[in-house]
């Protein structure tokens, strides 16, 4: 273990050393590993961080999370170099529409608008007419006049909004695998242990979940709702990796992971070592063709319209 703490030590101060001589800023997702958080310079939501990245002077961007996450960060600083430490860190959720498909649903559904949720690829937010995140999918979905909208690809999520909003929304049958794997009988029986404890869940979890919890929330969301003073105990609804940015922001209390089955292989895939291989060889690089990037930039910007 010691051996270990030694070894994540040199590289951090190698990957320091590398990003400084790049001009580089690294990015890191809340789900991601621990030690990857720690050598990061913001830690966040995806759009959060893409939307910092553009106001840097840096570079080269280091995004250390999955595939459609880099590709958010090309869209809105294409001058910049957009590096994902691990090509193979994709999102499952984000692999079950296609460009095609949601075309194909627009031809069905003619003169209904789209809202996509920012976990998609690039092609996908092409063909959107607004994206969305979690923590703002319902103020997006509520600034659309239509009464009807097709949501993709979340079909959860679309089901909170739906909930929230009133609106009738044509559901995409996509959806989380991690986030699936949270089921009401993980939440009950911490709650029998932990009777104090508040329970925070992510949108991206089935709704028979969100309905036993104390806040439905982003990422960002329970970031913020762990700083509450009246929090002393929380129930994470979510991928594990948070887990260690909210111990560190507020060592005093006591975050209980909803189960031991949350966790994003995907979003396990980066290491130390290859975030320090990427900034050595400068690859892989993540690049949107010009005409798929900016239809998806309009739908990212709707969006930042309206939030």
């Amino acid at each position: 273990m010691i051996y270990a703490m030694d070894n994540n030590a040199e590289l951090t101060a190698k990957i320091q050393r590398l990003k400084n001589e790049r001009k580089a800023v690294i990015l890191a997702h809340n789900y991601q590993p621990g030690e990857i958080q720690d050598a990061a310079d913001f830690v966040g939501d995806s759009l959060e961080l893409s939307q910092q990245a553009a106001r840097t002077e840096a570079d080269v961007i280091v995004f250390c999370g999955v595939h459609f996450m880099a590709e958010t960060a090309y869209i809105l600083s294409p001058e910049k170099t957009v590096l994902l430490p691990d090509p193979h860190a994709g999102c499952p959720m984000a692999d079950m529409i296609t460009a095609e498909k949601l075309r194909e649903k627009k031809r069905e559904l003619p003169g209904i608008p789209v809202a996509c949720y920012v976990n998609s690829s690039a092609e996908v937010k092409a063909e959107s007419t607004i994206c969305c995140t979690s923590s703002n999918a319902v103020k997006v979905v509520e600034s659309l006049p239509q009464r009807e909208i097709i949501f993709v690809p979340d079909k959860y999520l679309g089901q909170w909004v739906a909930s929230q909003t009133g609106k009738k929304l044509h559901l995409w049958p996509g959806f989380c695998p991690t986030h699936a794997r949270i089921l009401p009988q993980h939440i009950l029986e911490l709650k029998e242990k932990y009777p104090q404890a508040r329970v925070a869940v992510h949108p991206e979890c089935r709704p028979e979940v969100d309905k036993l919890a104390d806040a439905v929330l982003s990422t960002g969301g329970m970031i913020r709702y762990a700083r509450q003073p009246e929090v002393r105990q929380m129930i994470v609804g979510t991928e594990l990796g948070i887990i260690h940015r909210l111990q560190k922001e507020n060592p005093e209390k006591t975050f209980i992971p909803v189960c031991p089955q949350a966790v994003c292989p995907n979003m396990k895939l980066t290491t130390l070592e290859k975030v320090l291989w990427c900034l050595e060889d400068m690859k892989p690089r993540i690049v949107v063709p010009e005409d798929i990037r900016l239809k998806a930039k309009s739908a990212v910007e709707r969006m930042l319209q309206v939030v």
